[in-house]
Parts: C-alpha cells; sequence; structure tokens
C-alpha cells in the first residue's frame, strides 16, 4: 500500500523537476528572459505551499486516497499541458497546475506511512519516502534530459505524462487508507470542513513549538539543493562555470545520488537517536553556506571540479535535512492533526525556494547574469532561518519532556 503512494510521490517529482533540465530549453521556446524563467517554478512553488495547509485538512479528513487521486489527476493535466502550451500564459498556468497536484502528494504519503508503519519507524519511513523522491529527480536529470534533445519538447513531456495515467490506475484498484481492523478512531467533534473548525484546528497545530520549529527546519534545510536542482543549477554550471550541458548533468545528478544516501544515513541516526535531529539540521546548513559562499567567492573565472563535486554532495543533504522538520512536528500533535502538522512544516522549505528563485532571477537581470551576486541572495534566508531555530529548540525541547511526563502519568492511572 505505501509502495502505490510513493510511486505517485515518485512521478510527483519526475513532473516537479522536469523544468530544471529543460530552462535552458524553455526560453528559447517561449522567448523569455531570467525572471520570466524563474516565474515557471515561483508559480509553482507559490501553488504548492499555498496548498499545504488545505491539503493536510484535507487529508485529515478525507483520507488519503481520495486526496492522491485528485492529485495525480491534475499533476498529469498540468504536464500534458505543459507539452502543447502554444504560449507563455498557457505554460505558466500548466506548471500551477502541476504545482496544486503535487502539492497533494507527500503529506499523503507521510500520513500513509503512519497507519502502515509502527511510530518507532517514522523517521526511516519518511526518509525512504524522500528517497524516492529523489529518485524521481534523477529520472529528470538522466532520462528527460536526453529525450528532450533526441525527441523533442512535445514527445518528451507528454509521453512523461503517461506515467501519470498509470499511478492513477493502481490508486484506483488497488490503494487502502489503513490496514483492515486497524481503522482510526471515529472524530469526536463536528463541523467537517466548515471555517470555525478549520481555525481551531490549525491554530491548535500552530500553537505546538514542535510544528514551528519543524517549519523552520524545513525552511532553513531545504531551499540551497531545491533552487539549484530545480532552476538555477543547470544555467550556473555552464552559462557561469563553463561546463558542457553534459558535465552539469552529471554534476546535477551527483545532487541526487547524495540526496539518496544520506537520506539513509539521517533515517538510520534519528530511528535510533532522537537527539541527533538538531544538530543535523544545523549541521547541514552550515556546510551548505561555507561550501555556498566557497563556490561563488572563488577568486578564478571557473571553480576547480573538485569544488563544483563538493558543493554538490553538500548540496544532496539539504533534502534529508529539511525531513527532520517532520520529526518535530510529528509526536507534537496527535493523530488527528497530523496531515495539518505535516502542511504547516512542507510550507517552509518551499517558501524559501520560492523566495530566492525570485531573488535569483532578479538580480541575474539586473547585473547582467552576475550568478555571485544573485547566488548571495542564499544567505539572507539561511541566516533568517538559523535564528529562528535556535529561538524555538529550548521550548520544544521542553514541551516534548512535558509529553513524555503526561503519558508516563496517564498510563500509571490506566484501570487494568
Amino acid at each position: 500500500m505505501w509502495g502505490i503512494g510513493v510511486a505517485v510521490y515518485f512521478v510527483a517529482v519526475i513532473f516537479r523537476t522536469s523544468l530544471g533540465v529543460a530552462g535552458l530549453d524553455a526560453q528559447e521556446r517561449f522567448h523569455v528572459d531570467a525572471s520570466a524563467l524563474s516565474t515557471f517554478s515561483i508559480l509553482q512553488l507559490l501553488v504548492y505551499a499555498g496548498m499545504q495547509i488545505p491539503v493536510g485538512l484535507l487529508v485529515d479528513h478525507l483520507g488519503t486516497k481520495k486526496v492522491l487521486v485528485l492529485g495525480t489527476v491534475l499533476f498529469t493535466l498540468g504536464q500534458a499541458g505543459f507539452a502543447f502550451s502554444p504560449s507563455y500564459a498557457a505554460a505558466l498556468a500548466s506548471r500551477a497546475l502541476l504545482g496544486c497536484g503535487d502539492a497533494m502528494t507527500f503529506i499523503s504519503v507521510l500520513r500513509l506511512g503512519t497507519r502502515w508503519f509502527p511510530a518507532r519507524r517514522a523517521p526511516m519511513i519518511a526518509q525512504i519516502a524522500a528517497l524516492f523522491g529523489m529518485a524521481g529527480n534523477l529520472v529528470s536529470t538522466v532520462v528527460i534530459a536526453r529525450t528532450l534533445h533526441g525527441l523533442g519538447w512535445s514527445a518528451t513531456f507528454a509521453g512523461s505524462a503517461l506515467a501519470g495515467v498509470v499511478v492513477l490506475v493502481l490508486l484506483l484498484l488497488f490503494l487502502k487508507d489503513h490496514p483492515e481492523g486497524h481503522e482510526p478512531p471515529p472524530r469526536t467533534e463536528r463541523g467537517g470542513l466548515g471555517l470555525r473548525h478549520v481555525r481551531r484546528q490549525i491554530a491548535a497545530t500552530w500553537r505546538e513549538p514542535g510544528t514551528r520549529l519543524g517549519m523552520w527546519v524545513h525552511f532553513t534545510t531545504q531551499f540551497p539543493g531545491m533552487v539549484f536542482l530545480l532552476l538555477w543549477g543547470l544555467p550556473f554550471l555552464v552559462e557561469a562555470q563553463g561546463r558542457s550541458r553534459a558535465d552539469a548533468g552529471e554534476l546535477l545528478t551527483l545532487v541526487v545520488l547524495s540526496n539518496m544516501v544520506v537520506g539513509l544515513v539521517f533515517g538510520q541516526v534519528i530511528a535510533r537517536h532522537h537527539a541527533a535531529r538538531l544538530p543535523l539540521a544545523l549541521g547541514t546548513a552550515g556546510a551548505t553556506a561555507l561550501l555556498w559562499a566557497a563556490a561563488i567567492a572563488w577568486p578564478g573565472a571557473h571553480d576547480p571540479t573538485w569544488l563544483l563535486v563538493t558543493l554538490c554532495a553538500v548540496l544532496g543533504a539539504c533534502g534529508p535535512a529539511s525531513m527532520v522538520g517532520f520529526d518535530f512536528a510529528r509526536p507534537a500533535n496527535p493523530p488527528a492533526r497530523q496531515g495539518t502538522a505535516s502542511g504547516i512544516v512542507n510550507i517552509g522549505g518551499f517558501t524559501a525556494s520560492m523566495a530566492t528563485l525570485l531573488a535569483v532571477g532578479v538580480l541575474l537581470d539586473a547585473t547582467g547574469d552576475n550568478f555571485r551576486i544573485a547566488f548571495a541572495s542564499v544567505f539572507v534566508l539561511e541566516a533568517l532561518g538559523v535564528t529562528q531555530i535556535l529561538r524555538l529548540r529550548a521550548r520544544t525541547a521542553q514541551r516534548e519532556r512535558d509529553h513524555v511526563v503526561a503519558s508516563k502519568v496517564e498510563a500509571v492511572h490506566v484501570p487494568v
């Protein structure tokens, strides 16, 4: 069951990241500059981020299958529409539709994992789900990049859309929200998705320091790797670093492979050592900032290969580190709020990615494609995120200790 959900997420990530290897082709096809090109990804992420809390509420109320089916239909239509868009405006609309469907996948997969696996495996299950997502990214950087130049724009994007049809059939025929005999307890509150209940649900989830800390961890750690893979990595490597498209593709592939390896390591470490969550997140943010600074401040015209390889390997850790945010929000909220909590956390990294994509595009146009200046915008959001993490960490730790004490007291007073 969980594998079917992960297959949907795998396809969604292929569609989400397919523009990352087609950025230069999109500029030529739609005759747009860097700012307009970044609008594709910004709009897609804006829709994605804006849908996170509504999707979390839908998952909590409707279950995983219904939300995944709707999401699959939307992102498949978006990818197919992008293949045949006759204009820049039509292509924007297609990416927005894709972002809406994509937004419904990951939170649903996280919820599916909590229903089909014991709680102690949650960190590892979440990292493995993200690993399959990165495998989808790998398909984009390897397969789509090659077919794009072999088969052309429309054939590549329309052909990839068929994968959405395949996973939709799997969803409709086989997926179940939970094992038989393990139905979730009936909801005690009334109101469905009424405005009053939605406000209460969001407010109760936001009041938990673990939810807010999780959001800021996701915010701080995810966006450098996302910005690099989703859009600006290929132009940076080709136009600013003088690398061939083949070399740039290999470096982007390294980011994906590093992500997959690091994800497995982080999942194992966190499952066994809960206290390692924050050191891993802050360590990744620090290493990313250090390598990013070295890459844009290198005195020569082009960075040496070893530096670019190291940068890409470190950027691969950004995705697994962002998953740590869910491990702060998960124990802070009851099962009935897990979808909402995951939605709030997921907003963080995609909001930061959206802001950085826009900043880089604007700065590139303003400075005549000076990537050194444009990429420096990353440090502003990293500093903001680290500040918020340090502010919330003690409060979250105390709240988690209170939850542990309360659960022990409740266990003592349970009648035999």
